[in-house]
Parts: structure tokens; sequence; C-alpha cells
């Protein structure tokens, strides 16, 4: 039996808190066949009713359902219709929703994606983002989280920047996460990577990587400095001198870097430097990628699996949503069959 099927078999029952920003994913399909006379814009006529699906933070906890783990959702929705659909969206998928507040005067955040032709057309964001540093509402986590840490497995923080993760709160989960051995990795956002400091692993994207340079330049102290002369990943040099700069600089264990189609780059404490290839076939929507990284690095540490190999597998089903429309997951099946197709 392969390594990768045997950390896969694995992945079944485990425990993971997924804690961060929530949001709900609107698709409404149609077709173009001409141009606005009112504007130089497309005429989308929609076909059938609009669908939703779980978004940010709740679309990696989707992820790690579909791949067998048992998988705690915390975070913030309004009192609205649309925090009642969210709810809806999780409970069909088996997600735990004991850790969602319901929060007055705020309302859900929602992405409408308008889709055409398999292209996406147009997106409309409504948000309203609050202030993470909310006492009340931190109270109301740490409570929560203290009372299921033990049982856990792993906590993945799903920052997308909507105000949910303050410095404050992520200070106090990284704290008890640690005191109690757990693993936990950040998807992150490139202003916060301050917050990220001793975690066990950060998955940011080539972009992310050269904005949080730019901001760590702008905020650091001179005991704190990163030896870059620029942060724009140009080179494949400037990818390796970067990424080791910041995994330094943030204390972490491993720093995995995407690249898009040139695959990632794992830094990890003491070791050279790994670049992976790209699984990808074909990339028909790029929608939620990340999530899926994040998903799958952080599932396979917790079976077992060395950061390489979980670099590696979350490379593999990368390869596979990225294939797909929409936001979409990977199931244990199709990542056993891409890691047998990928090892012959």
């Amino acid at each position: 039996m392969s390594i990768y099927k045997q950390v896969i078999r694995k992945f079944r029952g485990k425990r993971i808190l997924v804690l961060g920003d929530l949001i709900l994913d609107k698709h409404i399909r149609g077709s173009v066949s001409r141009i606005s006379p009112e504007a130089p814009v497309p005429v989308v006529l929609q076909q059938g009713e609009p669908t939703y699906a779980p978004g940010g933070a709740a679309n990696v906890a989707n992820n790690l359902r579909s791949l067998g783990a048992r998988v705690t959702l915390v975070g913030r929705i309004g009192a609205d219709s649309e925090g009642a659909l969210f709810l809806d969206e999780i409970r069909k998928r088996k997600i735990s929703t004991k850790g969602i507040l319901t929060v007055k005067n705020t309302g859900t955040i929602i992405k409408t994606r308008i889709m055409a032709q398999h292209q996406q057309v147009l997106r409309l964001d409504r948000e309203q983002a609050e202030n993470g540093s909310d006492q009340n509402l931190i109270n109301k986590i740490m409570r929560f989280l203290e009372g299921k840490i033990k049982s856990l497995d792993a906590v993945i923080i799903s920052d997308y920047g909507k105000g949910l993760i303050s410095a404050d709160l992520l200070s106090q989960v990284c704290s008890l996460v640690k005191t109690e051995g757990k693993i936990i990795t950040v998807d992150p956002k490139d202003d916060h990577f301050g917050y990220y400091r001793g975690v066990t692993a950060i998955t940011p994207n080539k972009k992310e990587a050269e904005n949080a340079i730019r901001n760590i330049k702008i905020t650091q102290n001179d005991r704190r400095k990163l030896a870059l002369n620029s942060d724009r990943l140009l080179t494949h040099a400037d990818i390796l001198r970067a990424g080791e700069q910041l995994q330094k600089f943030l204390k972490v264990d491993a720093l995995l870097v995407t690249l898009g189609e040139n695959g990632m780059c794992l830094f990890e404490k003491g070791k050279k430097p790994v670049h992976i290839h790209t699984r990808a076939r074909e990339v028909f929507d790029v929608t939620g990628a990340g999530d899926t990284v994040i998903s799958v690095f952080t599932l396979s540490l917790t079976a077992g699996a060395t950061k390489l190999q979980a670099a590696d597998l979350a490379n593999f089903a990368a390869g596979i949503v990225v294939g797909k429309m929409g936001t979409a997951t990977v199931t244990r099946e199709e990542l056993l069959q891409a890691t047998k197709k990928g090892n012959e």
C-alpha cells in the first residue's frame, strides 16, 4: 500500500475545527447572446434558479467533510434570511453548526457570481466587515473552543479579512491550541501576517506573500527585519529568498506558498525549500482552490503525513478542484485516483 493511500485512509473521523469568516456563495447561471443597448455590458439570460453553497471558512469545512473528517465550524452570520440559507446549506453537509454565532445588526456576507458559457461574468459582494476585537464575541468563541479543544486533532484559521480574525482573538486561540499540543494552520490574509507568528503552518498564494512582505516592511521594527530588497516575486530565486525570510520571521514550522500554474513551494524549519510542480491538467475555475489546499494539507498532517507529503497531497487536490466549475470540493476517492495516476 502506498504511503498516500495510508494517509488518505486515515482522514475519516479526524476532528477539525475551522474558525473564520463565513460567506454564502450564490451562483446565478445563464447564457449571453447580445450586448446591452444601455451600456457596453453583456446581457445574461438567467437559466434556472440561483444555487447556494458555503463559502469562505465554510468552504474549508465543506472540503474537510467531503474528505471524511468530522468538522466543527466557528464564525458569525447575520440574523437575516441569508443567514438562514447559510445554516441550511451547512446542515445539508453534516457540518456542526454549534459554533456559529448569529449576530444582530450584522448582515450575512454574500458573494454572488453570475456565470455564462462556463465563464464568470460578474461577482457582486455584499459585506459589512465588523470589528473582530469585540470582546463579547471573542469571549463566546473562546468558551466554545475551550470546551472542544481536547477532542480536536487540529484547528484551521480561515482568514478572509472580513473582520472576525483579530490580533487579540488569534493570540488567545494560538495560546490555547499550542498549550494543548494541537496542530494549528492558517489560510492567511496578507495584512494580518503579524498575527500568525508561531502557528504550525500557513499557506499563502504568491500575491498574498508579496503583499505580506510589503506590509511587514512598512510596520516592522529594527529587531525584526526582513532581509529583502523587493516585495516582487518575479523569479524562482525571489520566491526562495522571500519564503525563507517569511518562515523565519513568522517562526512557523512550515510555509507553503501556492504558485498557481507553477505549483507550490514548501519552506520547513531546518530544511531546504522544495518546489512541487503543479498537478492540474485542465483549469476551469480557481474559486476556492486555496480552501482545498489548507484542508488537505492540515488533514494530511493529522493523519501522520510529513509536511512534504501533506503539501504534495494538497497539490493533487488543488489540481482536481480547479478542473471543476464554481466552489468545489474533492473526495477521498478522487484524491486516491489522482495520486495513483500521478505515480504511474
